[in-house]
C-alpha cells in the first residue's frame, strides 16, 4: 500500500477516475470491487489478529466491497457473519454481484442488529460511501452509533460511513475507524475537519488503476509534507553573517499580553531569523530584555516610535497580544502603511475583520472563530467547508490564508491552490501555539522563503514539532515554548532526524 500520495480530490472527482478506469481503459467495475476487497482484507489479516469478523454493509458499491472481505475473510477459516442495513436482492449491478458470490460461499448473511455485533474481535464498515450528502437518519443511524459503542476495533472501507468526503463534516453520525483504507484517489475530507478523528490510520490502495487515468484530473487540493526542506532550507554558507537572514519585527504584546509577542520573537529566532525586535508596551520591554537579552525589545506607545522599526524590518508579524483598543489599533494600522511583507494573527486579524484591507504580500493566520469573523459568518460555516472558507479568506484579502485546525489549510490567491497539513496533535489546542507559529512563519520569510511555501513549510513544521514534542512527553499539558528546541531542529534539516513521516 505504501506511502500516500501526494493529491487530494473531491468525491465526484473520484467517481470520474473510477468511470475513466472502466470506461476508457477497460477494467470492469467488479474487477474494482474485488481488488477493493482484497486489498481490505490483506490489511485486516496484517494489522489485527482478530478471528471474528462482523462486516456490516450497506447498498452500492460500499457494501460491494463489504461483501468481498466477508466472502474472503469466511473462505480462510475467519469466524465471520455479514449485516445488512439494505435489502441484497435489491442490490444491482457489481454489488449485486459481490452479494451473490458470498452467498454462494456460505458466509452468513443476515439483516443488522446491535445484538449481532456481539462477540466480534473487528467490525468492518461498508455502509456508506463517498457520495453521502445529507444526515444519516433512522437504522443507519442507529447501527453506525451501535458500531461505535462496541469495544471491538473497526475498519472502514473507503471512507467512514456518515463523514462528508469533501469537507471533512460529520452528517448526523458517523464511524470511528481504527483505520481507514481508501481507494483510487485520497478524499480531502479524511484528512480535515473532523475527518482525522474519524479515520484513525489511513492506507490508500490505487487498485492497479491505469496510471493515465490520474492525468485526465486536476486534484482539488494537495498534502504537504515536508518533501523540500532540504532545498528550501540548505545548509547555510560559512561565510554567512545575520544580515542574510532577515530582520523580524514582531508588533504586539498590550498590558497583560507580554509573552504573546515574546512566543512569536523566541520561535522567529530558533527558526533562523537574523534578527527579532519586538515592539510591545514600554511596561514590559525591560523585563523581556532580561529573560531573552537575544531579541530586541522596544517600549512602543505611539505610531512614530514604531517607524524606525519598520524601516529596519525585513518583515513584520503583527498580531500577538496585540488588543483591541486603541493602542492596538494604532500600530496596526501604522504596520499597514508600511509596504513590508506582514504575518497577521490574532488581534490583528480580529481588527482587520472590523477594517478589511487586501493586500498581495501577505499571510493570515486565522483559527476558525477569526476566520469567522473575516468573513461574516459563524464559526460553525466555516467548519462546514474549511476548503470554500480557506479559498474565500485569500481572494477576500489577498496574499496567502492558513485556516489553522485538525488538517491545517493554505490557499494563495496568487497560486490559486489549497495544501493540506497533517502534522499536529490535540496538545497543541492551547494558549500561545499561534504566536509560535506567526513566528515560525515570519523567520521562514525572513530567510527568503516565498508566501506560500514560508506558509504552508511553516505550518508543516509548527505541526512536527508539536508532534515530537507529544512523543517525548504526551499531549496533555504540552506548552507552546515546548515547541521551540523541536523547531530549531527541525529548520535545520541536513542534522535533524528524519522527518519524511508521509503515511501518518
Amino acid at each position: 500500500m505504501g506511502d500516500l500520495p501526494f493529491a487530494l480530490y473531491r468525491a465526484a472527482q473520484v467517481r470520474e477516475l473510477d468511470r475513466i478506469a472502466i470506461e476508457v481503459h477497460g477494467v470492469s467495475g467488479y474487477t474494482l470491487m474485488w481488488r477493493a476487497g482484497e486489498a481490505a482484507f490483506e490489511l485486516l489479516r496484517q494489522r489485527w489478529s482478530a478471528r471474528r469478523i462482523v462486516v456490516v454493509c450497506g447498498g452500492g458499491n460500499n457494501g460491494g466491497d463489504g461483501y468481498v472481505v466477508g466472502r474472503l475473510a469466511h473462505q480462510h477459516g475467519f469466524d465471520t457473519r455479514i449485516l445488512t442495513l439494505a435489502d441484497p436482492e435489491a442490490l444491482r449491478g457489481d454489488a449485486q454481484t459481490a452479494w451473490w458470490n458470498a452467498r454462494s460461499t456460505g458466509v452468513p448473511i443476515v439483516p443488522f442488529s446491535a445484538d449481532a455485533l456481539n462477540g466480534a474481535d473487528l467490525l468492518v464498515d461498508a455502509i456508506l460511501g463517498t457520495g453521502l450528502e445529507r444526515e444519516v437518519s433512522g437504522a443507519w443511524r442507529e447501527a453506525i452509533l451501535a458500531m461505535n459503542d462496541h469495544p471491538a476495533d473497526i475498519l472502514a472501507l473507503d471512507i467512514p460511513s456518515g463523514l462528508h468526503a469533501d469537507t471533512g463534516v460529520i452528517l448526523g453520525a458517523a464511524v470511528r475507524a481504527a483505520a481507514t483504507l481508501t481507494f483510487i484517489g485520497l478524499k480531502q475530507g479524511l484528512f480535515t475537519g473532523q475527518g482525522p478523528a474519524c479515520c484513525g490510520d489511513i492506507s490508500f490502495n490505487h487498485l492497479d488503476a491505469p496510471p493515465e487515468i490520474y492525468s485526465a484530473i486536476h486534484p482539488a487540493s494537495w498534502r504537504y509534507v515536508g518533501e523540500d526542506l532540504a532545498a528550501l532550507l540548505p545548509k547555510r554558507s560559512r561565510s554567512a553573517h545575520k544580515g542574510h537572514f532577515g530582520h523580524v519585527l514582531v508588533v504586539g504584546g498590550d498590558l497583560g499580553m507580554a509573552g504573546a509577542a515574546r512566543m512569536t520573537g523566541e520561535a522567529a529566532a530558533r527558526c533562523g531569523a537574523g534578527l527579532v525586535s519586538i515592539a510591545t508596551r514600554g511596561a514590559h520591554a525591560g523585563l523581556q530584555a532580561a529573560v531573552r537579552p537575544e531579541l530586541m525589545f522596544h517600549g512602543i506607545e505611539s505610531a512614530e516610535a514604531l517607524a524606525p522599526l519598520l524601516d529596519r524590518a525585513t518583515v513584520v508579524a503583527v498580531g500577538p497580544g496585540l488588543g483591541r483598543d486603541d493602542w492596538g489599533r494604532m500600530l496596526l494600522r501604522a504596520v499597514l502603511a508600511s509596504e513590508k511583507p506582514l504575518v497577521v494573527d490574532a488581534d490583528g486579524l480580529n481588527l482587520l475583520a472590523i477594517e478589511p484591507t487586501f493586500r498581495e504580500n501577505w499571510i493570515l493566520t486565522p483559527h476558525p472563530g477569526e476566520a469567522a469573523r473575516l468573513l461574516k459568518m459563524t464559526p460553525r460555516e466555516v467548519e462546514a467547508d474549511r476548503f470554500a472558507a480557506v479559498e474565500d479568506l485569500a481572494l477576500r484579502f489577498g496574499g496567502v490564508a492558513v485556516l489553522k485546525g485538525a488538517g491545517s489549510l493554505v490557499a494563495s490567491k496568487a497560486e490559486g491552490s489549497v495544501t493540506l497539513c497533517q502534522t499536529g496533535n490535540p496538545g497543541m489546542a492551547g494558549g500561545g501555539m499561534g504566536d509560535v507559529l506567526t513566528g515560525v512563519i515570519a523567520a521562514l520569510l525572513a530567510q527568503g522563503l516565498p508566501l506560500l511555501a514560508a506558509a504552508q513549510t511553516g505550518v508543516y513544521l509548527h505541526g512536527r514539532a508539536g508532534d515530537l514534542a507529544a512523543r517525548e512527553g504526551g499531549e496533555r499539558g504540552l506548552l507552546a515554548t515546548d515547541l521551540l528546541p523541536f523547531l530549531r531542529r527541525l529548520v535545520n534539516p541536513d542534522s535533524a532526524e528524519p522527518i519524511r513521516d508521509r503515511a501518518r
